[in-house]
């Protein structure tokens, strides 16, 4: 059980080398230590410590743990793993005495702590006493293939990681059943791991990879290596076969993604909706088609609610040229663009996918690929927000007559409210219309009680929104505009007050015999 008033002890990985692979937390450990240990060979420099220069501050305390001995020999009773062995127990006991007085120690470790780490020595001596965390870092292998620009697996690829120190026919039958494979610790042992990828017959794959990410990198076909140059901080690398490739260059062997600037490419019309504002309204599945088209088009006021992305080309328009819009569209997305029509709310509703479907029905646009993806529509936000208005069978119509003549608006109001349908009226005013919510209103007045609920939404999701419930009969036209959608109750809708005393709008789901 750790001391609670003891310092903590952290190892800290410092990826493979360039310190601005350091991660974030590994920073501001390293700048908060009051202690910071690190190993290094007899002639004290340290690697650990040189990527973590940047991050150090004046005053802390350095413990430099210098091993007594890399690979020579030595008069130790217990031979070498003696002497390594009596080596860590003995920065342990330092760094203790730190731990002890309450000071705070990072050790730090190149890539990853446990991953072949020298800091995992100090872990299996000191976590069990004290207070420990272990702040993973980039590893040398994913350096290496970071640096290679080649993938190291894909799919259902195996990776296997090997010490250079097994025995060679070791190495040879392993390489031999894996996909991809990553040799480390090499140095001395180079000669035999060429060797073994030889007798496997993968060394044509190899490649060498030295100090990654350093600016004293390198990087070589691992036949073309001469063994006398090769360091410790070396691997050898076999990436995923499924991409073979120089490195810098292209990945070959695998098709690649077309794109609209690939001859033959093939484009799609995507018609998004947005919801009624802002981006919380917005679906992931919409979300994830704006982010990959090529071409934004849609009203101007519209597309201004999608953040510019300068790889993007947005094309805006007036609000009243839907076919046009739809038919420009479709010519990108038949050129190879990916382009998506944007609407508010659902696209479906009052919306631009019928336009767009209407166009692609020309027998010029009929290998053209177009989805319809939904939106929340603004009823349903309306909704919401008075409670549960809709919660029964209901109707939705437009009050605008640009596109019907008012005689069909008329009908179709009187029909559902002699069906007692709840109706959620969109469009119900604009600049130039101004008389069709008093003329809706006397409609429903004749086969509906003024008692009944209205709800009144404005900019629903907005900077602006309100919400006013009021009654048919005292609903008045001039508060309603462009902005607004009407929700009208059927003859079971329902207002009450809760504990907050906001009215709660709701239509029961039992309909009375």
């Amino acid at each position: 059980m750790s001391d609670m008033s003891a310092g903590r002890l952290w190892g800290v990985g410092l990826g493979p080398g360039d310190p601005e692979l350091v991660t974030v937390k590994a920073a501001r450990l390293i700048g908060e230590a009051d202690v910071i240990a690190f190993h290094s060979a007899r002639h004290g420099r340290s690697i650990a410590r040189s990527v973590a220069a940047p991050y150090l501050r004046d005053g802390q305390i350095e413990e430099a743990l210098i091993y007594p001995l890399t690979t020579e020999t030595t008069d130790h009773p217990g031979g070498y793993q003696g002497a390594i062995d009596d080596f860590y127990a003995d920065c342990a006991v330092r760094l203790a005495a730190h731990l002890d007085a309450g000071r705070d120690v990072v050790v730090l470790c190149e890539g990853d702590p446990l991953f072949y780490g020298s800091y995992m020595h100090m872990h299996k001596r000191l976590a069990h006493r004290y207070t420990t965390e272990v702040v993973p870092g980039v590893t040398s292998v994913s350096g290496a293939a970071a640096v290679l620009g080649r993938p190291l697996v894909e799919r259902d690829e195996v990776l296997t990681v090997l010490p250079g120190t097994l025995p060679g026919e070791v190495i040879a039958e392993r390489l031999a059943a894996t996909d991809s494979a990553a040799i480390l610790k090499l140095g001395r042992t180079f000669a035999k791991v060429r060797d073994a990828l030889a007798e496997a017959g993968r060394l044509d794959e190899a490649w060498y990879v030295e100090r990654a990410t350093t600016g004293a990198q390198r990087l070589a076909p691992l036949a073309e290596v001469d063994p006398d140059s090769v360091p410790y901080f070396s691997l050898a690398l076999i990436p995923s076969p499924v991409n073979a490739a120089v490195p810098g260059g292209p990945a070959a062997t695998e098709p690649a993604r077309e794109t609209p600037e690939t001859e033959g490419a093939r484009g799609e019309v995507v018609v998004v909706g947005l919801g009624p504002a802002g981006r919380p309204w917005l679906t992931p599945e919409a979300q994830e088609a704006l982010a990959a088209a090529d071409e934004l088009v849609g009203y101007g006021p519209y597309l201004d609610r999608v953040p510019p992305n300068p790889r993007q080309r947005r094309h805006p328009t007036d609000n009243r040229v839907e076919a046009e819009r739809a038919a420009h569209a479709l010519e990108l997305a038949a050129g190879g663009s990916r382009v998506a029509v944007v609407s508010s709310g659902d696209p479906g509703v009052f919306a631009m996918a019928s336009a767009v479907l209407e166009v692609a029905c020309e027998p010029r646009f009929a290998d053209v690929p177009v989805r319809v993806l939904p939106g929340l529509t603004a009823a349903h936000a309306v909704a919401s927000r008075a409670g549960a208005p809709l919660g029964h069978d209901y109707c939705v119509l437009s009050l605008s007559d640009l596109l019907k003549p008012w005689e069909v608006v008329a009908e179709r109001i009187s029909a559902a409210a002699r069906a007692d349908l709840v109706l959620a009226i969109y469009n119900p005013a604009s600049k130039s219309r101004t008389w069709q919510v008093a003329a809706a209103r006397d409609l429903l007045l004749e086969h509906r009680a003024p008692q009944t609920p209205v709800v009144v939404g404005r900019d629903v999701g907005g900077a602006r929104e309100s919400m006013t419930v009021t009654t048919l009969g005292e609903l008045d036209p001039a508060a309603v505009d462009m902005r607004c959608l009407l929700l009208v109750g059927s003859s079971t809708t329902r207002v009450a007050k809760r504990g907050d005393g906001a009215p709660v709008v709701f239509t029961p789901r039992r309909y009375p015999a």
